[in-house]
């Protein structure tokens, strides 16, 4: 049986990480790091990471800094580079520990913008890029005025708190069980500062220009029902990689969060399978040779 073990992680400014890894029971075929949502954490999503562990990848989770377990600067970030150098130092770290192994990256939801201008910033450190339902062109925000009470706490007050207008958890799912863990989830993130909120901003504006950029294979995962995120524009954002090896796969009558439909393992085994066939960076290296 699979069990995940927890890690901490001090980034390079002092703030320290929790993070979830999910370590295969043999051989590695490759590393994985996903990239949560802007209201979830490493919690939400056990069954991808018993699945990929079970396919011989091994997964980590880490929790964005003032989200899921970590509570030092509840909800906020100093900014949006803060946060894409916090995925690459993760990144860097499981590089140099083994350099042979394949590293893909997987962003979920709002965790699809960082991984974007991570992999077109650091291609180096990414051999593969799995976007899920990435809120790359959301359907829900904060109206114009909300805007700009933002903008003005960003230059007066940037740790003032705002609700995150995704407070209804019929918008990740409609499985009645989901939305009762959504609703009794003490870790999830119901406000942000203005700082993590200008700093999810000056992302979308990153992601455009990285776009282009991202020559990774690349994977988008949607579903059909989602209330949070615009299909059709999303793939039209996809679109725009400049890799050449590109994959859509749809699951239909799915909501926001996949890892609470009916069958979860779905995406994860889909996941697993696409991984395999995109990350061979090198034959799979057993455990007593893996740092």
């Amino acid at each position: 049986m699979i069990e995940m073990r927890l890690e901490s992680q001090t980034a390079s400014d002092g703030y320290p990480f929790h993070v979830v890894v999910w370590p295969p029971s043999g051989p590695a075929r490759g590393r994985v790091l996903v990239i949560h949502g802007v209201q979830s954490h490493a919690g939400w999503y056990r069954s991808l990471g018993t699945t990929l562990a079970e396919s011989g990848f091994e997964t980590h989770f880490p929790d964005r800094r003032g989200s899921g377990a970590n509570v030092q600067d509840r909800g906020h970030t100093p900014s949006a580079r803060r946060l894409i150098d916090d995925v690459a130092e993760r990144l860097k770290m499981l590089r140099e520990s083994n350099p042979a192994l394949p590293i893909s990256l997987v962003g979920i939801s709002w965790g699809g913008k960082t991984a974007v201008v991570t992999a077109a910033d650091h291609p180096q450190l990414v051999d593969s890029l799995a976007l899920i339902c990435p809120g790359l062109e959301p359907r829900v925000g904060v109206s114009f005025l909300e805007r700009l009470r933002i903008a003005w706490a960003f230059f007066m007050n940037r740790r003032k708190t705002f609700l995150i207008p995704l407070s209804d958890p019929a918008l990740f799912t409609s499985s009645p069980s989901g939305q009762e863990f959504i609703m009794a989830d003490c870790l999830s993130l119901r406000s942000a500062t203005a700082g993590l909120l200008a700093a999810s901003t000056f992302l979308d504006r990153w992601v455009r220009r990285a776009l282009p950029r991202v020559k990774q294979p690349a994977l988008l995962m949607l579903a059909t029902e989602d209330r949070i995120v615009n299909n059709a524009k999303t793939l039209r954002r996809f679109e725009r990689l400049a890799s050449t090896d590109k994959e859509v796969i749809e699951y239909p009558g799915a909501h926001h969060t996949l890892e609470f439909e009916p069958d979860p393992r779905r995406y994860a085994h889909d996941l697993a399978r696409w991984l395999d066939a995109h990350t061979r960076r090198s034959q799979p290296i057993s455990d007593d040779t893996r740092s």
